[in-house]
């Protein structure tokens, strides 16, 4: 019931409907293509640019657009919450699973663009295209246990939504989602392996594009941290759902 209403609140009283899954990510591939790969002439590891912001901008707009909703997730369901008693986990977890349909609908244009550079012998994918789904669950996890844990604190800080905001925003360009890792010098190449969205972008261009500066040892730090990061942010949420209703 929670993912059909976070589905249909999306697009209630919009002309366009579910098109604009379609009309994001195409217009933010443009932008993309136009400021950072003309003007400012960021490389892309030798991969069609095109291709390249588009894989960044699906996987992108999947883990913010989880955060920001699931980080909300006291506020924005007092309500509910105040009148009847069931999991209160099942809240985070519906909202990044509805997410996952706008994934679907955008990762479908991408694989449409990359079977057109698949058959121009452009890009060539790897057996980790098989890691695809863990890679998935790897963002759905991170966007999970961070919400969790800026939805508790916010019950109390309600500065920290608006901080959210800004912070994700600067986070895109501590991510290699419009500039592969390896155009980063040696410092900052060493820093992101730490960046959870790391390991996880560049197994993704790696396994479909074949391209990227991507090793098992980066991905398997990011699922570390993801995990850790995970297992506090249920403990805090359970801590907290006991006595939010208090200070919301």
């Amino acid at each position: 019931m929670f993912v059909k209403r976070d589905f249909v609140s999306s697009f209630k009283q919009t002309i366009l409907g579910p098109i604009w899954f379609f009309i994001n990510p195409i217009l933010t591939t443009i932008v993309y293509l136009v400021i950072f790969g003309r003007i400012a002439k960021l490389p892309t590891d030798g991969a069609p640019p095109i291709l390249f912001y588009l894989s960044g901008v699906t996987l992108w707009n999947y883990f913010s657009s989880s955060l920001l909703a699931t980080s909300s997730t006291f506020t924005g369901n007092a309500g509910i919450f105040g009148k009847v008693y069931f999991p209160r986990l099942v809240t985070p977890l519906s909202i990044v699973i509805s997410n996952l349909m706008r994934f679907g609908v955008q990762f479908l244009l991408f694989i449409m663009a990359w079977a057109y550079y698949l058959s121009q012998g452009q890009v060539h994918p790897n057996i980790w295209i098989f890691a695809t789904p863990f890679l998935i669950i790897l963002m759905a996890l991170f966007a999970l246990g961070v919400g969790m844990i800026f939805s508790s604190l916010t019950t109390k800080y309600k500065d920290l939504a608006m901080l959210l905001g800004f912070g994700i925003s600067l986070y895109m360009y501590a991510t290699p989602v419009i500039y592969p890792v390896s155009s980063l010098p040696g410092f900052f190449k060493k820093l992101a392996y730490y960046n959870p969205l790391t390991g996880i972008f560049e197994c993704f261009k790696y396994a479909w594009i074949g391209v990227g500066d991507f090793s098992p040892v980066m991905l398997g730090i990011s699922t570390v941290i993801i995990l850790i990061l995970l297992m506090i942010g249920i403990v805090v949420f359970n801590k907290v759902e006991k006595t939010f209703m208090d200070t919301v």
